[in-house]
């Protein structure tokens, strides 16, 4: 009986296998064409298209969760078919923003870890990384405003949006936590795991900030008394043993990541976000006539935040804006035209947190 299955399974896949070679094929006729025209090899708008569709139509017992991730490995595959491209993300290997870059690039794509996020925008802005993967905010602790900052800087464009459940673990070579005088992790970190701290230690003990979670695994595995507060996949990496797992304060602790490209524009999906930063007049009632025109226009702010323009002496300010829609429908043109000149356009892209 159970032969019987495995045969029957075996077959499946046989057929599996040809049918995804077939893909494959008319994969490299699309990549063709698009090197021909020079479009995109990244299509997010498609991708969910296709996800859409296939989840309407089946009716076997996989969930749409489950076929979104099958075929997200199987469009990862095939853009590397397409054409290999690089992707620089904060590393090193095993950070949080690692799992973010290889759930939509796969597990075969050019990765390059990078320690800062600045160097991740100087990297696609030079075009060593035709992307470049960045926390944005996180759920519990809010916007990375460095991400923001940088925005503001380069001429680059949001490609997509992807949410990550976040999930830390203290790990050590120390036996118990006791002996642990130092903790390395990110400040982030820290504020999430502040319960876990303020609980488990009783003594006096260090919080060292890193650029990541898996360069604190890096430090912690090389220092006497240390410990890091990083990714589980990090710990396991760098060999770092686990003591506790799930330390962060809130079970539904998640970070939003932009994926970054140049010159980069998605067509309309029909459930678009779109960023901008708009620097607005420094005159009173300036920000809230600036609201009110997407209030009449029935466009909802999903996040309106205030940032230092950097500019002189004074205290200014810029706005960083998320609004419901695409940049180019209708209405928000209309609700932007009295403000096109004070506006920097970031990217609109499908709408997936």
């Amino acid at each position: 009986m159970l032969e019987d299955l495995r045969k029957e399974i075996d077959k499946i896949d046989d057929q599996l296998l040809k049918l995804l070679n077939e893909r494959i094929r008319v994969v490299n006729e699309v990549g063709a064409f698009k090197r021909h025209t020079q479009a995109p090899i990244y299509r997010p708008e498609r991708e969910k298209a296709i996800v859409e569709r296939l989840s309407r139509q089946h009716e076997g017992p996989l969930t749409k969760a489950a076929i979104e991730a099958i075929f997200l490995e199987i469009f990862a595959v095939s853009r590397n078919y397409e054409l290999p491209e690089r992707i620089a993300y904060l590393g090193p290997e095993g950070s949080f923003t690692h799992q973010a870059a290889e759930s939509r690039y796969g597990g075969i794509s050019d990765y390059i870890p990078l320690e800062s996020i600045a160097s991740i925008f100087e990297a696609v802005a030079t075009e060593r990384a035709k992307y470049g993967v960045v926390p944005i905010e996180n759920n519990q602790e809010g916007t990375v405003q460095e991400t923001i900052d940088y925005l503001g800087v380069h001429q680059l464009n949001i490609v997509a949006e992807m949410a990550l459940p976040i999930h830390f673990s203290i790990a050590t070579l120390e036996e118990d936590l006791s002996k642990v005088t130092t903790i390395f992790s990110r400040d982030i970190a820290f504020r999430q795991c502040k319960n876990f701290i303020n609980d488990y230690f009783h003594h006096e003990v260090k919080l060292v900030s890193v650029s990541s979670t898996s360069k604190a695994c890096q430090i912690a595995f090389e220092e006497k008394n240390a410990a890091a507060i990083c990714a589980p996949i990090a710990a396991r990496q760098y060999g770092l043993p686990i003591l506790y797992n799930n330390i962060q304060d809130s079970a539904d602790n998640t970070t939003r990541f932009l994926i970054l490209s140049q010159k980069f524009y998605n067509e309309p999906s029909g459930a678009d976000k779109t960023s901008l930063i708009a620097k607005l007049p420094d005159e009173a009632g300036a920000l809230v006539s600036f609201l009110q025109k997407f209030r009449e226009a029935g466009i909802n702010l999903c996040k309106v935040e205030s940032r230092p323009a950097k500019i002189g002496t004074k205290f200014k300010y810029v706005f960083f804006i998320e609004l419901n829609g695409h940049f180019n429908d209708p209405n928000v043109q209309e609700t932007i035209a009295p403000y096109k000149d004070q506006i920097k356009w970031l990217g609109s892209y499908v709408r997936m947190c």
